[in-house]
């Protein structure tokens, strides 16, 4: 098999328009004698060129234009090798990097012509996402690692649950859920990388958290979904002596009539439920009033140095806890780093503490040997 690379840009109505790099060195430029010519402003004459690298990877050339060569958004200085999913930016104008394998006697598929006319811009287009290829590979269980953070009884600080935190091992795409998630966001698969944070935690790290309660994340977009109802029940006919709590994203409270209809379901399966990041946005008391949850996790914004808060706060943030204890719920101090916040969240009546003080979160790899990659993740009903 014969390896073709081709580049891919983004036409004005939309569609994918691909071009083979059918030669080597393949120039790019403004001026007609170019393989691939970009009729855009503040492109030089002779722009860039591709070649082939001894190691057999393309190489990106900039021929010290005005406006700059880029790849992933990072300016090019000389040379920079490629990969195939790279972004490149030639001034202003996007292509992706790609590949094909033509097998021997098959033709190489069609592409368009070599000349693109690009529309004027003073900003880099962003028709494509940076290391794509990387995110889905982890997706489909590659890279995923996490950590299990300690919940505990707030009077003596025994363990009471775990919350599952969901990581990435993957170069170069971010460890941080909060930067991983804004990566699923462009690309539209926030719901998929909560399920696989989910899955792979429990499946890692469960056998070892010696019966405790588990807390594990939900993203707002699945939580009214049937798949995500179906995956609890795999998850639960996987792991059946699991004690499993669902956290609800505070943004997720407000559909009060859908919130009821969870709660029966998650009744039903024995799946109890908490109430996430409560105080960070409105304090949703209509919808606790009516669809109380197990437990409430007040938000570490409310938490953190509530020893040294005006009296005002601490009266709100005391009222609020007596109110969640009227409810039959149990409150939880998220965010509690020193003992000083631990005293003032036990005089308050919190009954579960989370948070540096009470234990950091434990990297998955401290629990047990990896899992084997080669397994996916829990297999599908």
């Amino acid at each position: 098999m014969e390896r073709q690379w081709f580049l891919e840009s983004v036409a004005a109505d939309g569609s994918i328009v691909t071009r083979n790099i059918d030669q080597l060195p393949y120039r790019i430029g403004r001026d007609a004698d170019n393989h691939l010519v970009v009729a855009a402003v503040g492109l030089s004459r002779h722009h860039a060129y591709l070649t082939l690298d001894v190691s057999t990877r393309l190489k990106l050339t900039d021929l010290d234009s005005t406006n700059g060569s880029f790849v992933n958004r990072e300016r090019v200085e000389g040379s920079r090798l490629l990969q195939v999913g790279d972004i490149l930016h030639f001034g202003t104008a996007e292509f992706r990097l790609k590949e094909y394998m033509i097998v021997e006697g098959e033709a190489a598929p069609t592409t368009s012509t070599h000349t693109v006319v690009i529309s004027p811009g003073t900003m880099l287009s962003e028709y494509f996402v940076a290391h794509e290829a990387e995110f889905m590979a982890l997706l489909a269980g590659r890279g995923l690692t996490g950590a299990a953070q300690p919940i505990v009884h707030a009077a003596d600080s025994t363990v009471f649950a775990y919350e599952l935190l969901g990581r990435a091992k993957m170069p170069p795409l971010p460890t941080s859920p909060i930067r991983l998630f804004e990566l699923a966001a462009t690309l539209h698969r926030e719901v998929e990388l909560s399920v696989a944070f989910r899955e792979y935690g429990l499946r890692a790290m469960v056998p070892f958290l010696n019966g405790c309660a588990v807390f594990v994340n939900t993203h707002p977009k699945e939580t009214f979904t049937e798949e995500f109802y179906r995956s609890l029940q795999r998850l639960l006919r996987d792991f059946p002596l699991l004690d499993l709590v669902v956290e609800v994203h505070e943004t997720a409270v407000t559909e009060t009539a859908q919130m009821r209809i969870l709660a029966e379901r998650l009744k039903d399966i024995g799946v109890r439920f908490a109430y996430d990041d409560f105080g960070a946005g409105q304090a949703r008391l209509n919808e606790l009033g009516e669809t109380p949850a197990h437990f409430v996790k007040f938000d570490m914004g409310l938490i953190r140095d509530i020893d040294r808060a005006s009296e005002r706060k601490r009266r709100v943030v005391g009222d609020l806890v007596r109110l969640i204890l009227d409810l039959g719920s149990i409150p939880l101090a998220e965010g509690v780093e020193t003992e000083a916040e631990a005293q003032v969240c036990r005089d308050m009546g919190f009954q579960l503490l989370q948070g540096y003080l009470t234990g950091k979160p434990t990297p998955v790899e401290s629990f047990g040997p990896p899992i084997d990659e080669t397994q996916g993740l829990i297999s599908p009903l």
